[in-house]
């Protein structure tokens, strides 16, 4: 079952209620912070891009390719079309000579302004440089695919056979598993020495190295992503219909949320309020979050007519 997890008042009545789900996992294995079930069966979405880019650092082809950093950050990103990104993929097709028509994901005006073009590249590059066609890139059958799972299972800890496959919003396969196996994911990102293999773990290190290096490139300037990967203590990325995942290096602890109702508005608020509870020592991420995300909700003239407030209790 799920629980409340932020309510949003208009004046002194409650207008809309959120319900959702958050687990929090230690380097032990425990699952030390709960709210509602954690084995709820819940898709990655754009939070595993961090884990379908580690193929392509591990096989070195940011090397091969001469891509600098921007431009390898932007294959684990969920960018928001403004120039810098688009200045990076079209270096970037420069350099792998991979077309803009060989994406199936779709944008207008062009299909590198989807947000999930970085990501498309990665498994294109990857085409490139195994020998697959890249026509059917996209399926869950194709052998590159079939990589990028295998590594989806190694960083989650899930059985490679048990991981349920949709198709993301972007045309790509899209992985579900349990919740608690989301936040065994992002603590093994923000905690590599778990990692037993040693090319996944210095892929990992290279990969969240670069997140924090160029939060901008991971989403954009107003977002949720960018502001928290300005703290190097975090490794985070947020997927479609509600889902968070982030990573706390120092105190090593893995954390999803994921928001039932497929918000992604209260993100910012439960975050904050997750990292107040556990007694996060750098404030300044806690109050970058709460300027730049207010709780109040205005209407179409400005004015404040309401605000949210998170009801849970890790």
């Amino acid at each position: 079952m799920s629980e409340v997890l932020v309510e949003e008042y208009r004046g002194s009545i409650v207008e809309n209620v959120h319900r959702g789900f958050i687990c929090g996992i230690s380097d032990d294995g425990r699952i030390v912070y709960s709210v509602g079930d954690q084995n709820r069966m819940t898709y990655m979405r754009s939070t595993a891009k961090p884990i379908q880019a580690i193929p392509v650092f591990k096989l070195g082809l940011v090397e091969k390719f001469g891509l600098e950093g921007k431009e390898a950050a932007i294959l684990c990103a969920s960018h928001m079309a403004e120039p810098f990104h688009i200045e990076a993929l079209e270096s970037i097709m420069k350099k792998t000579g991979i077309g803009e028509d060989k994406l199936i994901c779709m944008a207008k005006p062009r299909r590198i302004y989807h947000n999930c073009a970085g990501k498309h590249f990665g498994i294109l590059m990857l085409c490139k440089e195994l020998g697959h066609e890249m026509d059917g890139y996209w399926k869950i059958e194709h052998p590159v695919q079939q990589l990028i799972k295998e590594h989806i299972s190694i960083i989650s800890g899930y059985p490679e056979d048990d991981i349920q496959i949709g198709v993301d919003g972007c045309g790509v396969p899209v992985f579900a598993m349990p919740l608690k196996f989301l936040a065994n994911a992002f603590l093994r990102l923000a905690c590599p020495d778990l990692i037993s293999d040693n090319a996944v773990r210095g892929a990992v290190e290279r990969i969240v190295t670069l997140m924090n290096a160029h939060p901008e490139m991971i989403a954009g300037t107003r977002s949720v992503c960018s502001t928290l990967l300005q703290d190097d203590n975090i490794v985070a990325k947020g997927g479609a219909m509600g889902v968070y995942c982030f990573g706390l290096k120092k105190e090593r602890l893995g954390f999803v949320l994921k928001i039932e109702d497929g918000s992604a508005d209260e993100w910012p608020l439960i975050i904050a309020s997750i990292l107040e509870q556990i007694g996060y020592s750098n404030k300044a991420t806690i109050e970058r979050l709460n300027t730049s995300f207010p709780n109040e909700i205005k209407n179409d003239n400005g004015f404040i007519v309401g605000s949210k407030k998170a009801c849970f209790i890790l």
